[in-house]
């Protein structure tokens, strides 16, 4: 996701709702510090360069931005998310994936994990989060090269619930006191894949296949933006394990302090989904939750999504992630 004027079109904050006169497209924004929706293209019949342009600053900008009422079929999927970078390819999906398309991991809810490891899927949530702020995560956080950004298209949703709320996480930094802001520019914190799972009483399948497939990561606790250049906190509540030479009870007293922050109401958006509605995040800048409200409900939520291969990310001072354990930048 990189163009020589990115980063001058990511700083331009004082654009309210506007129609683009070259490419006919209306970007309006939904909510104070994130979220807007694009009107005026659709996404099925290709975007031209000023029109991937515009979708581009608008992305970096409001950091998730939003289409109704899209055909996009798989091949569209793909061929769109391409337009803004090389498509992840996963080396295992889930089984409700599309065959032929290995770029478009499935989620649908009956079907993610039913009786994988030995429980169903109601059951595996509530043990991941147990707390308010467990469920917030980027895509793929521990890896060391963690995705920059995710294409989402719902094809079945209920008709009621089932909403995704997103952060900005470069406004929940600004937003931090001047002393506060210069503490965590220092610091790095592991981000380690299945942190907080409440493991089954006895035998738990599920913490046995995280033993044998760990992904672990030493992120700056601050990250770069290689974009915009703006400072982002890059924190969450599902991956992140400990914060490096702190002791364990400073740093949960300071990572329930920041993501606390990312989570304020006021840095964040909510998004009805209806099928066909598309969501493009940048996954450097946000942190998002998926729904918890729908899971009694007898509908059935089917999405699609398609991750854009990332970047290393760089702190305040320079200095890279490092992997502890699990990936390998570049290599899925």
């Amino acid at each position: 996701m990189t163009t020589d004027s990115a980063k001058d079109s990511a700083r331009d904050s004082a654009r309210d709702t506007a129609t683009d006169g070259r490419t006919g497209i209306e970007v309006e924004p939904v909510a104070g510090h994130i979220g807007a929706e694009i009107r005026g293209v659709d996404l099925a019949a290709g975007l031209d360069a000023a029109q991937v342009a515009a979708v581009r600053s608008a992305v970096l900008r409001w950091k998730v931005v939003f289409f109704r009422d899209q055909r996009l079929d798989h091949a569209g999927h793909v061929a769109f998310a391409r337009l803004f970078g090389e498509p992840v390819v996963l080396p295992r999906r889930g089984k409700a994936s599309p065959a032929g398309f290995p770029e478009i991991e499935t989620t649908a809810d009956r079907l993610e994990l039913g009786e994988r490891f030995g429980m169903e899927h109601d059951e595996w949530l509530r043990r991941r989060r147990h707390t308010l702020l467990r469920g917030w995560h980027c895509d793929h956080g521990a890896r060391v090269d963690p995705p920059a950004a995710t294409v989402l298209r719902a094809e079945t949703v209920p008709p009621y619930g089932g909403d995704t709320t997103w952060a900005n996480l470069a406004a929940a930094y600004a937003g931090l006191s001047a002393p506060l802001r210069a503490f965590v520019d220092t610091l790095r914190a592991e981000h380690r894949l299945g942190v907080g799972y409440q493991p089954r009483p006895g035998d738990d399948a599920y913490v046995r296949h995280l033993l044998h497939h760990q992904t672990a990561t030493v992120h700056p606790l601050v990250r770069v933006h290689p974009e915009t250049g703006e400072r982002v906190l890059f924190v969450n509540g599902y991956y992140v394990e400990q914060i490096a030479g702190l002791s364990r009870p400073e740093s949960a007293a300071i990572l329930e302090l920041l993501v606390e922050q990312a989570t304020r109401p006021e840095y964040t958006v909510r998004f009805r989904w209806e099928p066909g509605s598309v969501a493009f995040w940048d996954n450097r800048a946000t942190i998002h939750l998926a729904p918890g409200d729908h899971a009694h409900l007898d509908h059935p939520r089917t999405m699609h999504r398609v991750m854009l291969t990332g970047d290393v990310p760089v702190g305040v001072d320079g200095t890279p992630s490092e992997p502890v354990v699990g990936s390998e930048a570049g290599r899925w």
